[in-house]
């Protein structure tokens, strides 16, 4: 637990100069390590396979929980009025930043926080992992495959390639041609990149 503090630094206007600077105090230890570990493992496991799964990123240990709160009014429980809540860290075996996400008394949609809070923390997480430069990494729990989940191809390197080793190393993905000749000289999207698997790649022939 750390004091938390607003301003970082007191500057002479003239100069620029440091005048008093401020930075995160450490009050006391609140859990062991192990709890800790424990916990976060917890959390990915939520994400990976449980109501924080529209929050999972490919290649990224995100752990999240989600809450619905039912507010109250006069001492008596609202009807169909909420707090949707999501909170996550990423990534979770090694914590670079903390995400809290709440929704007050969201309307036209389901009271679940898995289908309102979790889809709005991934595309807030993704800005996050871009700003702190968070690595991929191997080793996060898989995530169990829902019907309606989309599935990712990752491109390979096809350029150099014959139409016919092209075509079966992008195999299933649909791929338009453009261009005349025998190999691949270009390609769209560039290798590495993960795509939806009912993506289109476009290839250009050459020699």
């Amino acid at each position: 637990m750390y004091k938390p503090y607003i301003v970082k630094n007191f500057l002479e206007p003239e100069t620029n100069s440091v005048i008093k600077s401020f930075d995160k105090t450490l009050v006391r230890k609140t859990i062991s390590e192990e709890t800790s570990k424990i916990m976060r493992y917890g959390l990915e496991s939520v994400v990976a396979r449980g109501g924080g799964k529209y929050a999972y990123i490919e290649g990224y240990r995100i752990g999240g929980k989600t809450g619905t709160a039912q507010k109250v009014e006069n001492g008596k429980y609202l009807i169909n009025n909420y707090i949707m809540s999501f909170m996550a860290v990423v990534p979770s075996n090694n914590p670079q930043a903390v995400l809290y996400l709440a929704i007050d008394n969201p309307k036209n949609t389901a009271l679940l926080s898995s289908y309102t809070t979790a889809p709005i923390a991934r595309k807030i997480l993704l800005d996050i992992i871009d700003a702190l430069d968070i690595e991929e990494q191997e080793g996060g729990i898989e995530k169990v495959k829902q019907w309606d989940d989309i599935t990712y191809f990752e491109v390979p390197n096809v350029i150099g390639m014959s139409v016919k080793d092209a075509t079966k190393a992008l195999y299933p993905v649909e791929i338009e041609y453009s261009g005349i000749g025998t190999k691949v000289i270009e390609q769209s999207p560039s290798a590495g990149v993960k795509i939806d698997i009912n993506s289109k790649i476009r290839l250009l022939l050459g020699e």
